[in-house]
């Protein structure tokens, strides 16, 4: 780092009891008082350099001086006193700014003589610590120990357009020679500059600013416009892991710390707060700048550090424009408060959630001309068959995408829904609410789903029959796979409903799966056909209702699978005896449709003859066969 070295006689201050004094042929003829310590020395070399020496020693015939309130302390001025008398004195960015503000303090100026020490500072503050990279970084830091002064001599801005003009430069123009942090070495100043930025060699470096001083030279690299938004989030994210570790890994001490009383404690969670907010504000708008994992866990911090209701609202807007690109483990947000019951906040994720639907229902249309009829002028239509095309092809890419994420965000709500399942906590209508959140359409097999159902059900056992159905209900049992219905037609936690209709997809599938002897499907009842149709079941299409087992991230015990089971010949009639023993009656939504009329698929069950036909028994004898096998 450079460095200035001013003047050339050997230091002669020295410390005799309680004073500081000049070792000297003349003897001492004022005392100067600053911040309680006292120093003997002499009028001619102090007063010749220092105005306001002058002036107060004109104004008052005392031979004490005081000097309340003396920026830098008894340092800064024991160096502008040795600048008086000639003493060798060094000058670098860990002082410049002490040495700056106590010269103009003592009004060290040109106009009491020429050379003075305001004008060597700012010569040497100008030519070398602007010029180097880690001097401009130093000196900034300096600044936080005198803010008033340091923005009203323009230290502050300086050092902060300093920085952000390196940072928009080459590295080869930087003197990056003394750096704390060398992102760039010799070897590759010859590389072309969006290669040398990609590698974001300047994040660490101002990592180490304070936030007020770090939010300012963010925003002045911001405005030049030629940092990628990436690198400005990667910068970011440097600072955040640097400066909020303690909030990822103590959850339950700073929880504790935010209920708190205390002053201490309110102080260190205020300045966190801002800290954590200051760098949402200063979040890239283009996607994808910084990751949804990073997101979300700012999204945790905000939480416990209960940050402002508007922070948080932009960090659920942010996450949800990229939410497929979250993970379960992601979305476990703590709550707000350490005393909350739940395990984790889930209002703030059906947040995320609705702000994701909301933003998937304003992509563009699959069709140019759809939404667009009666709107376009005469002009517009008169457009080339090019562009259209071309608009044509953006928005079904558009509408793509769209789906795409659809279909990754029902996974992942659906292994969210999982997790949270065994919080006995849980209200009904949050559970509900998330898995109907997603559309219809995004589920393509309900295997997670029934396994997030199956959790709940179990973790909160005193559910009454109604409140179980309500849960259920969301479920489509044509979705679920055979390992999936083979669970669930034994499972007494489920209503009656769904196992009855459990029992029938898979009968009507066993029986289209079934071939005879001359390689022809077996036909199948009419009550069965009809049922399929009303369903929209191709009944000459066996695979119409097949659907793949998906990975479920559900612990070990709450995992199932069709080999774990007994044979469910005598188990199915068992489980159904014990339902209909409970509730003597099917849901009245399911039996009174059609004017009160039994409905047809309920009809088409009961025509199943109480004694399985082959093609029925060949399906229960599937999970027997396996288990033999096994």
């Amino acid at each position: 780092m450079k460095f200035m070295k001013l003047g050339s006689r050997p230091d002669t201050f020295y410390t005799s009891e309680d004073l500081r004094c000049v070792s000297s042929e003349v003897s001492s003829d004022f005392t100067i008082e600053v911040s309680g310590s006292k120093y003997l020395l002499h009028k001619f070399p102090l007063l010749s350099k220092c105005l306001r020496l002058q002036r107060m020693c004109s104004e008052s015939p005392e031979s004490i001086i005081q000097l309340p309130e003396f920026p830098g302390g008894v340092e800064a001025f024991e160096l502008c006193a040795k600048f008086c008398y000639g003493i060798t004195i060094t000058i670098s960015a860990y002082n410049i700014v002490a040495a700056r503000c106590a010269a103009e303090y003592l009004q060290m100026s040109e106009e009491v003589e020429k050379g003075n020490l305001v004008y060597k500072l700012e010569v040497f503050f100008n030519s070398c610590i602007l010029n180097g990279w880690r001097d401009s970084i130093v000196t900034l830091q300096t600044t936080k120990a005198f803010p008033l002064w340091s923005e009203d001599l323009a230290i502050t801005s300086r050092c902060i357009e300093a920085i952000a003009s390196k940072v928009l430069s080459h590295p080869s123009k930087v003197s990056l020679s003394h750096s704390h942090s060398r992102r760039v070495r010799d070897d590759d100043m010859s590389s072309n500059r969006a290669a040398a930025l990609s590698r974001g060699w300047w994040a660490e470096d101002i990592a180490e600013l304070g936030i007020d001083l770090y939010w300012r030279t963010m925003i002045a690299i911001k405005s030049g416009g030629k940092v990628p938004a990436s690198l400005i989030g990667d910068a970011l994210r440097v600072y955040a892991s640097k400066w909020l570790p303690s909030l990822q890994r103590n959850r339950k001490l700073v929880g504790k710390k935010a209920d708190s009383d205390s002053d201490s404690d309110t102080d260190s969670s205020s300045k966190n707060r801002l800290l954590l907010e200051s760098i949402i504000s200063l979040l890239p708008a283009e996607k994808g700048a910084v990751s949804c994992s990073f997101l979300l866990k700012l999204l945790k911090a905000a939480n416990i550090l209960n940050a402002s209701t508007s922070s948080k609202m932009e960090l659920a807007r942010r996450v949800a424009l990229q939410l497929e690109d979250a993970t379960v483990s992601d979305l476990l947000i703590p709550p707000m408060s350490y005393k909350s019951e739940m395990l984790y906040d889930v209002d703030i994720v059906a947040t995320i959630l609705e702000q994701f639907m909301v933003q998937g229902q304003a992509s563009p249309p699959t069709s140019p001309l759809r939404g667009k009829k009666g709107m376009m002028d005469r002009r517009r239509r008169s457009r080339s068959a090019e562009n259209i095309d071309l608009e044509f092809q953006e928005s079904r890419r558009s509408s793509s995408a769209s789906h795409s994420s659809k279909l990754k965000v029902a996974k992942l709500v659906d292994g969210y829904l999982q997790q949270i399942a065994r919080d006995v906590n849980l209200p009904l209508s949050k559970f509900v609410t998330l898995a109907e959140s997603v559309p219809e359409f995004s589920r393509l097999d309900h295997d997670d789903l029934y396994r997030a159902i199956d959790i709940y059900l179990k973790a909160h056992k005193n559910l009454n029959k109604s409140e179980r159905k309500r849960v259920c209900r969301v479920l489509d049992c044509k979705k679920l796979s055979m390992e999936a219905c083979m669970h669930a037609a034994q499972n007494e936690m489920l209503p009656l409903r769904v196992v009855v209709q459990v029992l029938f997809y898979e009968q009507a599938r066993a029986a289209a799966a079934t071939n005879n002897g001359e390689g022809k499907m077996t036909e199948l009842p009419s009550n069965i056909k009809a049922l399929l149709a009303a369903h929209n079941i191709d009944p000459s299409n066996p695979n119409a209702a097949a659907y793949s087992t998906t990975t479920s991230i559900a612990a070990p015990d709450d995992q199932w699978s069709v080999s774990g089971l007994k044979s469910p010949k005598a188990k199915l009639s068992g489980t159904l005896r014990s339902k209909l023993a409970e509730d003597e009656e099917v849901d009245e939504r399911f039996m009174n449709q059609d004017g009160g009329r039994t409905p047809s698929r309920f009809k088409a069950f009961c025509a199943i003859p109480g004694r399985p036909k082959k093609m029925f028994s060949k399906f229960l004898s599937i999970n027997r066969n396996s288990n033999v096998k096994n």
